[in-house]
């Protein structure tokens, strides 16, 4: 399916107040972001995003393609931004897992583009239609080599339009794949979503050569850590390619290249780590715990925090919007001065492990874990703040046991 016919024309930017799906918010973002080209391939439950780009890249002069799987899309939206268009997909568990490798293609070729997960349960098929947050590490660790990634973990239909352009104005600053890491019930969200007008949405560019082809002059990574992007066809000799590689483009199969090239590429975001980072804390001072959530959890977090705090303990929250890179050096500040943090995720465990490394045993961790295909309960995620609190002992495996006892599996009858 290819949608390229222009409908009754609505702008790019739908300036206003809306009632918006978050999945339909982070098309609206990459629409925002000046994202035209999408190619995907329908999976519950991102499939919304794709329908929206499918309704709304038409009315822009843009492209939407629906591929075969999700390798394919992955390719095909590489492909677009060395065409010079900004481009997206949007895909889940299952597919997200297709797109291991051709991600990696992106980072070792520095192709800007934007990839949307909208967490469903899993491993595997689970159940497509209910919520997980399972993919937290594979987004950091799924493709293989050394590497750095950005990801960020919307917490509203808000969010999922704010963060879908800046993941756009990142990928396109460091010339690499950023990821939406969202989830179901994020995604599924409807709620009031603020467009601010053009001129309020900051948008970045990637850097192009400036000089004509003739004259352009490949400069050595010692005096640019990130290069000027060529569009392919207009006439700049680089090369793109998947081997370890020089300046040019060019395979050099030597130890020296690779790691020249590789030490490049993660420095190229480390050391722009303090402009991309970015969380929500609340209460940290005098906290005696602190909740340390990410997407829909950190919603459900808010009422737990609440009802420890009406107990009369001490208790700050921290949200992650950048989960990767981790705020490693912000959250070892706090674990010294702190009893404990309080980890909710809808998996089991894996943020978490971040939080463990980066407290470096200053503090006591817990994890509050859900397999997946509901959210926390409030009172599982208090009755860790409490345990911090008291210095009681806390098994995340007993507490979800004992949860999962309290509300019966409702299905078929034999």
């Amino acid at each position: 399916m290819v949608a390229t016919t222009v409908r009754k024309r609505r702008p790019a930017i739908l300036t206003g107040e809306h009632f918006m799906l978050g999945d339909h918010a982070c098309a609206e973002g990459a629409l925002a972001a000046g994202c035209r080209f999408f190619a995907g391939y329908p999976i519950t439950p991102a499939t919304e995003v794709a329908e929206r780009m499918a309704e709304r890249l038409p009315e822009v002069g843009g492209l939407y393609i629906q591929m075969e799987d999700e390798i394919a899309s992955i390719a095909a939206i590489l492909g677009a931004s060395w065409a010079g268009a900004k481009s997206m997909t949007s895909t889940s568990g299952p597919g997200f897992s297709l797109m291991m490798e051709n991600l990696g293609l992106g980072i070792i070729t520095e192709t800007p583009t934007v990839i949307v997960n909208v967490q469903r349960a899993g491993p595997s098929t689970g159940l497509p239609t209910l919520v997980g947050q399972g993919d937290m590490m594979q987004a950091r660790w799924g493709s293989h080599g050394p590497y750095e990634i950005i990801a960020l973990v919307p917490w509203s239909a808000q969010e999922c339009f704010d963060l879908t352009v800046r993941a756009f104005n990142l990928a396109e600053e460091f010339r690499t794949p950023v990821l939406v890491m969202t989830d179901a019930e994020v995604g599924h969200l409807t709620e009031k979503v603020v467009i601010p007008p053009a001129d309020q949405i900051p948008i970045v560019n990637r850097k192009t050569p400036t000089e004509p082809p003739e004259r352009y002059r490949v400069k050595s990574w010692d005096e640019e850590l990130i290069p000027p992007m060529p569009k392919a066809g207009d006439g700049y000799r680089v090369f793109v390619e998947s081997l370890t590689h020089d300046e040019r483009g060019y395979p050099v199969m030597h130890w020296t290249a690779q790691e020249r090239l590789v030490r490049r590429l993660i420095k190229k975001i480390q050391a722009n780590r303090e402009r991309i980072l970015d969380w929500k804390e609340r209460d940290i001072e005098g906290a005696e715990v602190v909740v340390l959530s990410y997407g829909i959890s950190a919603r459900v977090a808010t009422r737990a925090i609440a009802q420890a705090q009406e107990k009369g303990i001490k208790v700050g929250s921290f949200r992650l919007i950048t989960a990767w890179p981790f705020p490693v050096e912000r959250v070892r500040e706090i674990a010294g001065k702190i009893k404990g943090f309080v980890v909710p995720e809808i998996n089991y465990g894996q943020m978490v492990l971040e939080v463990e490394r980066a407290a470096a045993g200053q503090c006591r961790v817990l994890l509050v874990p859900c397999a997946g295909g509901r959210m926390h309960e409030p009172e599982a995620i208090l009755e860790a703040i409490v345990a911090v609190a008291e210095g009681r002992p806390y098994d995340p495996f007993e507490a979800a046991s004992a949860w999962l006892s309290a509300k019966p599996v409702k299905g078929r009858e034999d």
